[in-house]
Protein backbone atom coordinates (compact mmCIF):
# COMPACT_ATOMS: atom_id res chain seq x y z
CA UNK A 1 0.00 0.00 0.00
CA UNK A 2 1.53 3.36 -0.99
CA UNK A 3 1.52 6.16 2.04
CA UNK A 4 -0.04 9.62 1.52
CA UNK A 5 1.99 12.31 1.49
CA UNK A 6 1.98 14.12 4.47
CA UNK A 7 0.59 17.82 5.25
CA UNK A 8 2.77 20.65 4.51
CA UNK A 9 3.33 21.35 8.51
CA UNK A 10 4.43 18.06 9.13
CA UNK A 11 6.23 17.75 6.29
CA UNK A 12 8.11 21.22 7.01
CA UNK A 13 8.92 19.96 10.23
CA UNK A 14 10.11 16.33 9.15
CA UNK A 15 12.57 18.32 6.91
CA UNK A 16 13.88 20.41 9.60
CA UNK A 17 14.67 17.55 11.73
CA UNK A 18 16.68 15.61 8.59
CA UNK A 19 18.69 18.92 7.56
CA UNK A 20 19.42 19.13 11.20
CA UNK A 21 20.65 15.30 11.65
CA UNK A 22 22.86 15.60 8.41
CA UNK A 23 24.32 18.81 9.25
CA UNK A 24 25.23 17.92 12.68
CA UNK A 25 26.44 14.16 11.34
CA UNK A 26 29.02 17.08 8.79
CA UNK A 27 29.69 18.81 11.44
CA UNK A 28 31.17 16.22 13.52
CA UNK A 29 33.57 15.47 10.70
CA UNK A 30 31.61 12.86 8.71
CA UNK A 31 32.94 13.48 4.86
CA UNK A 32 31.65 10.72 3.30
CA UNK A 33 28.51 13.24 2.30
CA UNK A 34 31.08 14.97 0.78
CA UNK A 35 29.59 18.01 1.65
CA UNK A 36 32.30 20.89 0.68
CA UNK A 37 34.88 18.73 -1.00
CA UNK A 38 38.38 20.32 -1.51
CA UNK A 39 38.94 20.97 -5.09
CA UNK A 40 35.38 23.46 -5.20
CA UNK A 41 35.18 26.60 -3.48
CA UNK A 42 30.77 26.78 -2.14
CA UNK A 43 29.18 30.11 -1.72
CA UNK A 44 27.65 31.34 1.37
CA UNK A 45 24.19 29.71 2.50
CA UNK A 46 21.68 29.03 0.24
CA UNK A 47 19.30 32.00 -0.47
CA UNK A 48 15.78 31.49 -1.19
CA UNK A 49 15.65 31.64 -5.62
CA UNK A 50 12.66 32.08 -7.32
CA UNK A 51 12.43 28.44 -10.33
CA UNK A 52 15.38 27.24 -8.04
CA UNK A 53 14.83 23.06 -6.48
CA UNK A 54 16.68 22.10 -4.06
CA UNK A 55 18.05 18.89 -5.62
CA UNK A 56 18.02 17.88 -9.36
CA UNK A 57 18.93 13.57 -9.80
CA UNK A 58 20.18 12.85 -13.21
CA UNK A 59 18.70 9.27 -14.07
CA UNK A 60 15.43 7.16 -12.53
CA UNK A 61 16.84 3.60 -12.06
CA UNK A 62 16.90 2.27 -9.24
CA UNK A 63 19.45 4.57 -7.42
CA UNK A 64 18.36 8.02 -8.55
CA UNK A 65 14.49 7.19 -7.73
CA UNK A 66 16.08 5.75 -4.51
CA UNK A 67 17.98 8.68 -3.88
CA UNK A 68 14.43 10.61 -4.99
CA UNK A 69 11.86 8.64 -2.48
CA UNK A 70 14.04 9.42 0.70
CA UNK A 71 14.10 13.31 -0.30
CA UNK A 72 10.77 13.02 -0.53
CA UNK A 73 10.41 10.92 3.06
CA UNK A 74 12.81 13.44 4.45
CA UNK A 75 10.17 16.02 3.73
CA UNK A 76 11.82 17.85 0.85
CA UNK A 77 9.90 18.54 -2.00
CA UNK A 78 12.08 20.37 -4.05
CA UNK A 79 13.78 18.25 -6.29
CA UNK A 80 13.31 16.80 -9.71
CA UNK A 81 14.29 13.67 -11.31
CA UNK A 82 15.48 13.81 -15.13
CA UNK A 83 15.51 10.77 -17.35
CA UNK A 84 16.80 10.52 -20.64
CA UNK A 85 14.74 7.27 -21.65
CA UNK A 86 10.91 7.33 -22.11
CA UNK A 87 10.47 4.88 -19.28
CA UNK A 88 12.00 4.25 -15.67
CA UNK A 89 13.78 1.40 -14.59
CA UNK A 90 17.19 2.01 -16.08
CA UNK A 91 18.86 -1.34 -16.50
CA UNK A 92 15.87 -3.22 -15.65
CA UNK A 93 13.19 -3.58 -18.00
CA UNK A 94 10.50 -6.33 -18.05
CA UNK A 95 9.26 -7.69 -21.34
CA UNK A 96 5.75 -8.60 -21.26
CA UNK A 97 4.81 -11.84 -22.33
CA UNK A 98 0.95 -11.40 -22.03
CA UNK A 99 -1.56 -12.32 -19.68
CA UNK A 100 0.55 -10.80 -16.70
CA UNK A 101 3.65 -13.07 -17.40
CA UNK A 102 6.87 -11.03 -18.00
CA UNK A 103 10.69 -11.89 -18.68
CA UNK A 104 13.65 -9.73 -17.18
CA UNK A 105 15.68 -8.29 -19.90
CA UNK A 106 17.75 -6.62 -17.71
CA UNK A 107 18.86 -7.48 -13.58
CA UNK A 108 16.84 -9.85 -12.48
CA UNK A 109 17.93 -11.47 -9.12
CA UNK A 110 18.72 -10.68 -5.32
CA UNK A 111 20.35 -12.93 -2.66
CA UNK A 112 21.72 -13.26 1.15
CA UNK A 113 23.46 -10.08 2.38
CA UNK A 114 21.80 -7.63 -0.17
CA UNK A 115 19.65 -5.96 2.39
CA UNK A 116 19.17 -2.97 0.79
CA UNK A 117 16.99 -4.23 -2.08
CA UNK A 118 15.22 -6.48 -0.05
CA UNK A 119 14.47 -3.58 2.57
CA UNK A 120 12.74 -1.53 -0.20
CA UNK A 121 11.09 -4.99 -1.70
CA UNK A 122 9.31 -4.99 1.30
CA UNK A 123 8.45 -1.52 2.04
CA UNK A 124 6.86 -1.31 -1.69
CA UNK A 125 5.43 -4.46 -0.92
CA UNK A 126 6.53 -6.37 -4.19
CA UNK A 127 6.36 -10.51 -3.59
CA UNK A 128 9.41 -12.43 -4.66
CA UNK A 129 10.29 -16.24 -4.87
CA UNK A 130 12.84 -18.73 -5.82
CA UNK A 131 14.44 -19.21 -8.79
CA UNK A 132 14.06 -22.27 -10.30
CA UNK A 133 16.72 -24.89 -10.11
CA UNK A 134 15.55 -28.23 -9.22
CA UNK A 135 17.42 -30.72 -11.83
CA UNK A 136 20.48 -31.40 -14.09
CA UNK A 137 21.82 -28.67 -16.03
CA UNK A 138 22.92 -29.58 -19.65
CA UNK A 139 26.20 -28.96 -21.05
CA UNK A 140 27.11 -28.71 -24.67
CA UNK A 141 30.44 -28.96 -26.31
CA UNK A 142 29.75 -29.47 -30.43
CA UNK A 143 27.86 -32.51 -30.77
CA UNK A 144 28.40 -33.68 -27.29
CA UNK A 145 25.96 -33.38 -24.91
CA UNK A 146 26.01 -33.93 -20.63
CA UNK A 147 23.90 -33.68 -17.71
CA UNK A 148 25.02 -33.09 -14.75
CA UNK A 149 23.35 -31.67 -11.35
CA UNK A 150 25.10 -28.50 -10.04
CA UNK A 151 23.28 -28.29 -6.77
CA UNK A 152 22.06 -25.05 -7.18
CA UNK A 153 25.76 -23.70 -7.72
CA UNK A 154 28.02 -22.59 -10.28
CA UNK A 155 30.19 -25.37 -10.71
CA UNK A 156 34.35 -25.10 -10.06
CA UNK A 157 36.89 -26.40 -7.96
CA UNK A 158 36.42 -25.73 -4.56
CA UNK A 159 39.72 -25.30 -3.20
CA UNK A 160 40.44 -22.54 -5.62
CA UNK A 161 36.77 -21.21 -4.59
CA UNK A 162 38.48 -21.29 -0.95
CA UNK A 163 41.83 -19.62 -2.04
CA UNK A 164 39.84 -16.52 -3.59
CA UNK A 165 37.84 -15.53 -0.50
CA UNK A 166 40.54 -16.02 1.94
CA UNK A 167 42.72 -13.20 -0.73
CA UNK A 168 38.76 -10.80 -1.16
CA UNK A 169 38.96 -10.68 3.09
CA UNK A 170 42.05 -7.72 2.58
CA UNK A 171 40.07 -6.07 -0.40
CA UNK A 172 37.64 -3.81 0.73
CA UNK A 173 34.19 -3.52 -1.89
CA UNK A 174 33.95 0.15 -1.11
CA UNK A 175 37.62 1.20 -2.06
CA UNK A 176 39.43 -1.92 -3.21
CA UNK A 177 42.43 0.10 -4.43
CA UNK A 178 43.10 1.07 -0.57
CA UNK A 179 44.05 -3.03 -0.22
CA UNK A 180 47.27 -3.61 1.40
CA UNK A 181 48.52 -5.42 -1.61
CA UNK A 182 46.48 -3.51 -4.02
CA UNK A 183 49.55 -2.41 -6.41
CA UNK A 184 50.50 -6.76 -6.32
CA UNK A 185 46.82 -7.67 -7.68
CA UNK A 186 45.56 -5.06 -9.70
CA UNK A 187 48.79 -6.26 -12.03
CA UNK A 188 46.87 -9.51 -12.73
CA UNK A 189 43.71 -10.17 -14.37
CA UNK A 190 41.52 -12.68 -12.94
CA UNK A 191 42.98 -15.02 -15.93
CA UNK A 192 46.23 -14.46 -15.04
CA UNK A 193 45.89 -15.62 -11.64
CA UNK A 194 44.03 -18.69 -13.19
CA UNK A 195 46.83 -19.75 -14.76
CA UNK A 196 49.06 -19.41 -12.00
CA UNK A 197 46.80 -22.14 -9.59
CA UNK A 198 47.55 -24.06 -12.10
CA UNK A 199 43.67 -24.86 -12.99
CA UNK A 200 41.95 -27.49 -15.39
CA UNK A 201 40.00 -26.64 -18.01
CA UNK A 202 37.18 -27.82 -16.96
CA UNK A 203 37.27 -26.09 -13.66
CA UNK A 204 38.57 -22.74 -15.44
CA UNK A 205 35.62 -23.12 -18.06
CA UNK A 206 33.02 -22.92 -15.01
CA UNK A 207 35.15 -20.65 -12.84
CA UNK A 208 35.40 -18.00 -16.29
CA UNK A 209 31.68 -18.40 -17.24
CA UNK A 210 30.82 -17.58 -13.99
CA UNK A 211 32.81 -14.43 -13.82
CA UNK A 212 31.92 -13.31 -16.90
CA UNK A 213 28.01 -13.70 -16.01
CA UNK A 214 28.95 -11.78 -12.63
CA UNK A 215 30.84 -9.18 -13.44
CA UNK A 216 30.79 -8.70 -17.35
CA UNK A 217 34.43 -9.51 -18.77
CA UNK A 218 36.51 -12.58 -19.46
CA UNK A 219 38.89 -13.59 -16.92
CA UNK A 220 41.70 -12.03 -19.18
CA UNK A 221 39.50 -8.99 -19.45
CA UNK A 222 38.61 -8.93 -15.57
CA UNK A 223 40.84 -7.41 -13.29
CA UNK A 224 41.67 -9.84 -10.14
CA UNK A 225 41.59 -7.04 -7.89
CA UNK A 226 37.93 -6.06 -8.98
CA UNK A 227 36.55 -9.83 -8.81
CA UNK A 228 38.17 -9.72 -5.17
CA UNK A 229 35.68 -6.93 -4.24
CA UNK A 230 33.00 -8.02 -5.85
CA UNK A 231 33.96 -11.37 -3.39
CA UNK A 232 34.26 -9.32 -0.30
CA UNK A 233 30.76 -8.02 -0.95
CA UNK A 234 29.30 -11.07 -0.90
CA UNK A 235 30.73 -11.77 2.47
CA UNK A 236 34.29 -12.98 1.53
CA UNK A 237 32.42 -15.65 -0.18
CA UNK A 238 32.55 -16.74 -4.02
CA UNK A 239 29.52 -19.01 -3.67
CA UNK A 240 27.43 -16.68 -2.54
CA UNK A 241 28.81 -14.18 -5.43
CA UNK A 242 28.00 -17.10 -8.27
CA UNK A 243 25.20 -19.75 -6.79
CA UNK A 244 21.50 -19.62 -6.93
CA UNK A 245 21.04 -21.38 -3.95
CA UNK A 246 21.85 -19.40 -0.76
CA UNK A 247 23.10 -16.89 -3.76
CA UNK A 248 23.09 -13.54 -5.28
CA UNK A 249 21.26 -15.47 -8.05
CA UNK A 250 18.62 -17.36 -5.25
CA UNK A 251 15.76 -15.15 -5.82
CA UNK A 252 13.28 -13.18 -8.47
CA UNK A 253 10.62 -10.82 -8.35
CA UNK A 254 6.79 -11.24 -9.06
CA UNK A 255 6.01 -9.14 -11.90
CA UNK A 256 9.57 -8.70 -12.87
CA UNK A 257 12.44 -6.40 -11.33
CA UNK A 258 11.11 -3.21 -13.39
CA UNK A 259 8.00 -3.12 -11.10
CA UNK A 260 10.44 -1.61 -8.35
CA UNK A 261 11.12 1.67 -9.93
CA UNK A 262 7.70 1.81 -11.63
CA UNK A 263 6.15 1.48 -8.15
CA UNK A 264 8.43 4.53 -6.42
CA UNK A 265 7.50 6.64 -9.90
CA UNK A 266 3.88 6.40 -9.19
CA UNK A 267 4.80 7.57 -5.76
CA UNK A 268 6.62 10.46 -6.82
CA UNK A 269 4.39 11.48 -9.35
CA UNK A 270 5.55 14.51 -11.64
CA UNK A 271 8.37 15.09 -10.22
CA UNK A 272 9.82 12.35 -12.82
CA UNK A 273 10.44 13.72 -16.25
CA UNK A 274 10.78 11.40 -18.78
CA UNK A 275 12.34 11.93 -22.13
CA UNK A 276 14.31 14.38 -20.55
CA UNK A 277 18.26 13.81 -21.24
CA UNK A 278 20.89 16.36 -19.53
CA UNK A 279 23.06 17.47 -22.28
CA UNK A 280 24.85 20.33 -20.10
CA UNK A 281 26.00 21.09 -16.84
CA UNK A 282 26.83 25.30 -15.96
CA UNK A 283 28.51 26.60 -12.91
CA UNK A 284 28.70 23.03 -10.69
CA UNK A 285 31.11 25.31 -8.36
CA UNK A 286 28.69 27.82 -7.61
CA UNK A 287 25.92 27.96 -5.66
CA UNK A 288 22.90 27.38 -8.75
CA UNK A 289 23.58 24.90 -11.16
CA UNK A 290 21.85 24.99 -14.75
CA UNK A 291 21.13 22.17 -16.32
CA UNK A 292 20.07 22.48 -19.48
CA UNK A 293 17.69 19.24 -20.99
CA UNK A 294 15.45 18.57 -23.83
CA UNK A 295 12.63 20.13 -21.79
CA UNK A 296 14.67 23.49 -20.98
CA UNK A 297 16.58 24.66 -18.12
CA UNK A 298 16.43 23.48 -14.35
CA UNK A 299 18.26 24.90 -11.61
CA UNK A 300 19.02 23.32 -8.31
CA UNK A 301 21.45 23.86 -5.53
CA UNK A 302 22.45 20.13 -5.49
CA UNK A 303 22.67 17.48 -8.48
CA UNK A 304 23.16 13.93 -8.00
CA UNK A 305 24.00 12.31 -11.18
CA UNK A 306 22.75 8.61 -10.68
CA UNK A 307 24.78 7.38 -14.21
CA UNK A 308 27.26 5.19 -14.82
CA UNK A 309 30.11 6.75 -15.26
CA UNK A 310 30.55 6.49 -18.66
CA UNK A 311 27.39 8.10 -19.36
CA UNK A 312 28.72 11.01 -17.74
CA UNK A 313 30.93 11.42 -20.85
CA UNK A 314 27.66 12.18 -22.80
CA UNK A 315 27.11 15.48 -20.77
CA UNK A 316 28.77 18.69 -21.52
CA UNK A 317 30.52 20.24 -18.40
CA UNK A 318 31.24 24.04 -17.47
CA UNK A 319 33.25 24.54 -16.51
CA UNK A 320 35.22 21.05 -17.34
CA UNK A 321 35.37 18.76 -15.04
CA UNK A 322 38.72 17.91 -12.71
CA UNK A 323 41.30 16.21 -14.73
CA UNK A 324 41.05 12.66 -12.56
CA UNK A 325 37.56 12.44 -12.89
CA UNK A 326 37.34 12.58 -16.55
CA UNK A 327 39.92 10.51 -16.65
CA UNK A 328 38.22 7.75 -14.69
CA UNK A 329 34.57 8.74 -16.96
CA UNK A 330 36.77 8.62 -20.37
CA UNK A 331 38.50 5.16 -19.32
CA UNK A 332 35.55 3.49 -17.65
CA UNK A 333 35.23 0.14 -19.80
CA UNK A 334 32.35 0.19 -22.14
CA UNK A 335 32.77 -3.73 -23.58
CA UNK A 336 29.50 -5.52 -21.61
CA UNK A 337 26.68 -4.71 -23.00
CA UNK A 338 25.07 -7.95 -22.79
CA UNK A 339 22.32 -9.66 -24.84
CA UNK A 340 19.31 -11.71 -23.33
CA UNK A 341 16.98 -13.86 -25.09
CA UNK A 342 13.96 -15.09 -24.57
CA UNK A 343 12.03 -18.37 -26.00
CA UNK A 344 8.75 -18.90 -24.93
CA UNK A 345 6.47 -22.54 -24.55
CA UNK A 346 3.05 -23.91 -23.55
CA UNK A 347 4.87 -25.03 -20.55
CA UNK A 348 8.34 -26.11 -18.89
CA UNK A 349 8.46 -29.28 -20.37
CA UNK A 350 11.94 -29.71 -19.44
CA UNK A 351 11.30 -30.38 -16.08
CA UNK A 352 9.31 -33.29 -16.53
CA UNK A 353 12.60 -35.25 -17.72
CA UNK A 354 14.96 -33.75 -14.66
CA UNK A 355 16.28 -30.87 -16.37
CA UNK A 356 16.61 -27.22 -14.66
CA UNK A 357 16.27 -25.51 -18.03
CA UNK A 358 20.02 -24.69 -17.44
CA UNK A 359 22.24 -24.77 -20.41
CA UNK A 360 25.82 -23.93 -20.81
CA UNK A 361 27.42 -24.32 -24.37
CA UNK A 362 31.22 -24.45 -24.60
CA UNK A 363 32.49 -22.40 -27.36
CA UNK A 364 28.54 -21.39 -28.26
CA UNK A 365 26.74 -18.17 -28.99
CA UNK A 366 24.60 -19.55 -25.66
CA UNK A 367 26.61 -18.75 -22.33
CA UNK A 368 23.92 -19.77 -20.22
CA UNK A 369 20.58 -20.41 -20.57
CA UNK A 370 17.95 -21.39 -17.89
CA UNK A 371 14.19 -21.56 -16.68
CA UNK A 372 12.94 -17.98 -16.15
CA UNK A 373 9.18 -19.13 -15.84
CA UNK A 374 6.88 -17.18 -13.55
CA UNK A 375 6.42 -19.06 -10.24
CA UNK A 376 2.97 -20.69 -11.17
CA UNK A 377 4.81 -22.41 -13.99
CA UNK A 378 1.53 -20.86 -16.08
CA UNK A 379 4.09 -21.26 -19.56
CA UNK A 380 7.56 -22.02 -19.73
CA UNK A 381 10.35 -19.96 -20.43
CA UNK A 382 13.98 -19.97 -21.23
CA UNK A 383 15.90 -16.83 -21.51
CA UNK A 384 19.92 -17.01 -22.47
CA UNK A 385 22.54 -14.78 -22.03
CA UNK A 386 24.66 -14.32 -25.99
CA UNK A 387 27.05 -12.17 -26.80
CA UNK A 388 26.28 -9.12 -29.30
CA UNK A 389 26.66 -10.59 -32.79
CA UNK A 390 26.89 -13.95 -31.80
CA UNK A 391 23.52 -14.65 -32.94
CA UNK A 392 21.96 -13.59 -36.62
CA UNK A 393 19.85 -9.86 -36.04
CA UNK A 394 17.40 -11.06 -38.06
CA UNK A 395 15.02 -12.30 -35.34
CA UNK A 396 13.51 -15.51 -36.78
CA UNK A 397 17.08 -16.91 -37.67
CA UNK A 398 18.31 -16.08 -34.26
CA UNK A 399 14.94 -18.02 -32.92
CA UNK A 400 15.66 -20.72 -35.14
CA UNK A 401 19.44 -20.80 -34.22
CA UNK A 402 18.66 -21.03 -30.51
CA UNK A 403 15.93 -23.00 -30.82
CA UNK A 404 18.02 -25.65 -32.51
CA UNK A 405 20.50 -25.44 -29.39
CA UNK A 406 17.57 -26.21 -27.18
CA UNK A 407 16.60 -28.72 -29.26
CA UNK A 408 20.17 -30.56 -29.18
CA UNK A 409 19.24 -30.17 -24.83
CA UNK A 410 15.90 -30.79 -23.96
CA UNK A 411 14.13 -32.17 -26.90
CA UNK A 412 12.37 -31.32 -30.15
CA UNK A 413 9.99 -29.56 -28.22
CA UNK A 414 12.23 -26.90 -27.99
CA UNK A 415 11.23 -26.35 -31.76
CA UNK A 416 7.89 -24.80 -31.15
CA UNK A 417 8.21 -22.05 -29.54
CA UNK A 418 5.10 -19.30 -28.84
CA UNK A 419 7.19 -16.40 -28.52
CA UNK A 420 10.79 -14.98 -28.94
CA UNK A 421 12.11 -11.20 -27.82
CA UNK A 422 15.45 -10.37 -28.11
CA UNK A 423 16.98 -7.00 -26.44
CA UNK A 424 19.94 -6.50 -26.95
CA UNK A 425 21.59 -3.36 -24.47
CA UNK A 426 24.42 -2.32 -26.70
CA UNK A 427 22.08 -1.10 -29.40
CA UNK A 428 18.32 -0.11 -27.37
CA UNK A 429 18.66 3.29 -27.03
CA UNK A 430 21.47 5.68 -26.38
CA UNK A 431 21.48 5.69 -22.72
CA UNK A 432 22.66 2.16 -21.95
CA UNK A 433 26.61 1.72 -22.67
CA UNK A 434 26.94 -1.82 -20.94
CA UNK A 435 25.35 -3.74 -18.05
CA UNK A 436 27.97 -4.37 -15.89
CA UNK A 437 31.40 -3.26 -15.23
CA UNK A 438 34.32 -5.66 -15.77
CA UNK A 439 37.11 -3.32 -14.61
CA UNK A 440 40.74 -4.30 -16.06
CA UNK A 441 43.98 -4.98 -14.24
CA UNK A 442 45.72 -1.74 -13.26
CA UNK A 443 42.32 0.74 -13.69
CA UNK A 444 40.97 0.76 -9.71
CA UNK A 445 44.90 1.43 -8.55
CA UNK A 446 45.10 4.29 -10.93
CA UNK A 447 41.64 5.96 -10.68
CA UNK A 448 39.53 4.07 -8.55
CA UNK A 449 40.35 7.41 -5.96
CA UNK A 450 38.12 9.56 -8.52
CA UNK A 451 35.21 7.35 -8.18
CA UNK A 452 33.16 8.86 -5.30
CA UNK A 453 34.54 12.11 -4.09
CA UNK A 454 32.00 15.17 -4.79
CA UNK A 455 33.04 18.05 -7.45
CA UNK A 456 31.51 20.86 -6.17
CA UNK A 457 27.22 20.58 -6.27
CA UNK A 458 27.79 17.38 -7.91
CA UNK A 459 27.13 14.35 -6.18
CA UNK A 460 27.86 10.79 -7.87
CA UNK A 461 25.90 7.62 -7.29
CA UNK A 462 24.75 4.70 -9.43
CA UNK A 463 25.46 0.80 -8.54
CA UNK A 464 29.18 2.06 -9.77
CA UNK A 465 29.54 3.75 -6.56
CA UNK A 466 28.57 1.68 -4.40
CA UNK A 467 30.45 0.36 -0.73
CA UNK A 468 28.69 -2.67 -1.22
CA UNK A 469 27.34 -5.04 -4.06
CA UNK A 470 28.66 -2.74 -6.83
CA UNK A 471 27.43 -3.80 -10.15
CA UNK A 472 24.50 -5.03 -8.52
CA UNK A 473 20.45 -3.83 -8.01
CA UNK A 474 21.37 -3.77 -4.31
CA UNK A 475 24.33 -1.49 -4.97
CA UNK A 476 22.74 0.69 -7.17
CA UNK A 477 19.38 0.93 -4.16
CA UNK A 478 22.42 1.27 -1.05
CA UNK A 479 23.92 4.38 -3.69
CA UNK A 480 21.09 5.92 -3.85
CA UNK A 481 20.37 5.91 0.07
CA UNK A 482 23.90 7.60 0.43
CA UNK A 483 23.44 10.40 -2.32
CA UNK A 484 20.39 11.32 -1.07
CA UNK A 485 22.05 11.79 2.83
CA UNK A 486 24.92 13.81 1.07
CA UNK A 487 22.36 16.18 -0.58
CA UNK A 488 20.89 16.47 2.79
CA UNK A 489 24.05 17.26 4.65
CA UNK A 490 25.02 19.82 1.97
CA UNK A 491 21.52 21.66 2.05
CA UNK A 492 21.73 21.84 6.13
CA UNK A 493 25.62 23.34 5.74
CA UNK A 494 24.35 25.77 3.26
CA UNK A 495 20.71 26.61 4.27
CA UNK A 496 19.93 29.96 6.77
CA UNK A 497 18.88 29.21 10.25
CA UNK A 498 20.47 25.32 10.31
Amino acid sequence: MIKKSPSDASANLQRRQWLKYAGATAAAGSLVFGAKPANASIAAPAQKSEGVLDVAIIGAGLAGLTAARDLQRAGCQSFVVLEARNRVGGRTYNQDLGHGVVSEAGGQWIGPGQTAIADLTRELEVETFPTFYAGKTVILAGDVRVTQDLHGTSGGDDAIAAKLDELARGVPAAAPWKAKNAAELDKLSFGDWLLQQGVNSEDGYFLGIAAKLSLGGAPAQLGLLQYLAAINSAGNSRARLESIKDGAQETRFVGGSQVLSIKMADELGSKVRLSCPVRKITGWEREIVELNTDQGVVRARQVVIALNPALCNQIAFDPPLPDGRVQLQQRWPTNAPMRKTVHVYDRPFWRDDGLNGQIFQVGGPVYMAYDNSPPDASVGVISAFVPPGSVPGDPKAAERMLSAIYAQSFGDKALRPTQFHDFDWGRVDPWTLQCIHPIPPGFWTKWGKFLHPSVGRLIWSGTETADLWAGAMDGAVRSGHRAALQALAALAQHSEGV
